[in-house]
């Protein structure tokens, strides 16, 4: 829902004007490329990792305001990027750096920003567009500058409510490969995966590689003769963006996942997969979690991690007691401490988990990287997973 300005007359000394669907303006000034865009207005709370954030799959028509207020200080690289493009459909930032300054830098950010023709703006007082999101809800917003700004607010508003919301997007075919490519094991190939590709960062076969696992990317449209003919010692499902609700033939594929037994982890979108797969529902966040500093409990083992996020659905499963599914019992094994919402799910009779935040760490802390060496032993055969104890019978 991006019409961008590469080529239309306007510089980012022009004044810009963000206007959520509620009717709340701000004004400020163009930052990127010049022209108007249309998404759903969230905010991060990452101090750092705006270039992995920007290329996130999962921000695929979301206009992403940063809390932080000084952005774009280390300019852009070649080797941050998660995936070939930007992908947020806007960006709102305070006070962008005015010269970047790192050692691995090419380009600044509002060069980046310009090139692949997105449009954002800075001089907002983000600490209240982020409160009135926290307070309102993430909504629909439009950015406007240049010749786009020239209409009359009530014309732009006009114009923002009739953008597409977030609720009922179906969204994972537009980001996914449309190939099947392979990810070579880092020295001696020890398992085979097949990724199941609904938005995946490029750290996260990386993270499997590094274990020697040789991980098989495939299209969310990927079938289960896909998926066999690759003979994976265990299957992924990754993270991406849109509502899980519309995600029908991902949840289908997996529940032939499960009963055939294969070794299975979920991620992000595909921990909302997986809850869909098992009975639960899945609802709307008032405003999300996003960014690198999310709090989780991983009930398995009392651990507090400190984790990256960028979800705004979540999975409806009980927290207080194991509950029965069509492949067995199910449990949340893993809760977000701000809130309480569903974190993560563990099969305890077949060899199945996944979680709700990113273990890959790109951006973000390493605290959650365990995370793939239990999918390491659930495919070993390990016990940790499959025929689990529950946590009830655990605290006895």
């Amino acid at each position: 829902m991006t019409t961008s300005a590469r080529g239309a007359t306007g510089t980012t000394a022009d004044p810009a004007l963000l206007v959520l669907e509620d009717g709340r303006t701000f004004r400020g000034r163009a930052y990127g490329a010049v022209g108007e865009t249309f998404g759903e207005a969230v905010f991060s709370t990452g101090m750092t990792g705006y270039q992995e954030t920007l290329t996130d799959p999962s921000y695929h028509r979301q206009v992403v305001v940063m809390t932080a207020p000084h952005v774009g200080n280390t300019g852009v690289n070649d080797e941050d990027p998660e995936s070939a493009r930007i992908w947020v459909a806007g960006y709102v930032v305070r006070d962008p750096a005015r010269t970047p300054s790192n050692w691995r830098s090419t380009r600044s950010l509002d060069e980046e920003l310009r090139g692949q023709g997105v449009v954002g703006i800075s001089g907002v007082d983000t600490r209240a567009l982020t409160r009135h999101l926290r307070e309102r809800g993430a909504m629909r917003v439009g950015i406007f500058s240049g010749e786009a700004a020239a209409a009359g607010e009530a014309a732009l508003l006009a114009r923002v409510r009739e953008a597409p919301a977030m609720q009922g997007a179906d969204l994972c075919g537009e980001v996914a490969t449309q190939e099947s490519y392979v990810v070579p094991a880092h020295g001696e190939k020890r398992f085979t995966v097949a990724a199941i590709d609904l938005g995946i960062k490029g750290m996260t076969p990386h993270r499997m590689a590094e274990r020697g696992i040789e991980v098989h990317v495939l299209p969310a449209t990927a079938t289960a003769e896909d998926i066999d003919a690759v003979h994976p010692d265990g299957v992924f499902f990754s993270n991406g963006p849109g509502d899980p609700a519309t995600a029908h033939q991902p949840v289908e594929l997996m529940r032939g996942v499960l009963e055939r037994g294969t070794p299975l982890f979920g991620i992000c979108f595909g921990n909302q997969i997986l809850g869909r797969a098992l009975g639960f529902g899945t609802f709307k966040l008032k405003y999300g979690h996003r960014g690198i500093n999310q709090p989780v409990q991983d009930r398995t083992t009392g651990k507090v991690e400190v984790t990256a996020h960028n979800h705004g659905f979540a999975v409806d499963a009980p927290t207080d007691r194991v509950s029965d599914t069509p492949y067995g019992r199910a449990e949340v094994s893993h809760v977000c401490l701000n809130d309480g919402v569903v974190e993560g799910l563990r099969l305890l009779d077949k060899p199945a988990f996944s979680v709700q935040y990113h273990p890959e760490a790109a951006a973000g802390p390493h605290d959650a990287a365990y995370l793939f060496d239990r999918f390491v032993e659930l495919m070993r055969g390990g016990d940790n997973q499959h025929h689990a104890t529950p946590l009830e019978d655990q605290r006895a």
